[in-house]
């Protein structure tokens, strides 16, 4: 999986999920923490975009995880460590199924 193209549909999602709820949407970058840095995106819109995202991409995020938060550090995550923290989970979860095979 490639960060550059998680990283484009994430961005692509988070500005569709602003213009559907007739929000201001600051230019999005890498960089961008869509936590702190868009607005009323918040634990009610974050599984929304997670599971867009997931269809998206045609990967399994599991519905406890939290892509835009860093579990260990609490942390908000940037697109870019979200997009990274994705194929991560999506690498870790290839692996998996193929030893289980």
């Amino acid at each position: 999986m490639d960060p550059v193209m998680v990283k484009e549909t994430l961005i692509k999602i988070l500005s569709q999920i602003q213009t559907d709820s007739g929000l201001e949407c600051p230019p999005l970058s890498g960089a961008i923490k869509p936590v702190e840095n868009i607005p009323k995106f918040d634990s009610k819109v974050w599984p929304v975009a997670t599971t867009i995202l997931a269809t998206e991409i045609k990967a399994e995020i599991p519905n406890d995880v939290n892509i835009f938060v860093d579990e260990t550090t609490k942390l908000a995550r940037t697109i870019d460590e979200t997009a990274a923290f994705v194929c991560d989970l999506f690498k870790k979860q290839s692996e998996q199924k193929a030893a289980a095979a």
